[in-house]
């Protein structure tokens, strides 16, 4: 994400806080917050997808995805 949509997203939150924002506003707000989310999820991905577990004997494996219950 780029340092100006970072910029635009704490632009709105402080006219949200003070002066309410216009339904347009909103929607980009909304927008630029999913953007942002989505952003930081994958940079968490991608550490976990280069992250290894090193055992007692100095082995290491790569970090593997939980199975989930349904």
């Amino acid at each position: 994400m780029k340092q100006e949509q970072i910029d635009r997203i704490n632009e709105l939150a402080r006219k949200a806080r003070f002066a309410g924002l216009t339904p347009d506003e909103e929607k980009e707000r909304a927008v630029l917050r999913r953007a942002y989310i989505d952003s930081v999820l994958g940079n968490l991905q991608s550490q976990l997808d280069h992250t290894y577990i090193v055992d007692e004997q100095g082995n290491k494996r790569k970090l593997e995805k939980k199975e989930t219950e349904d």
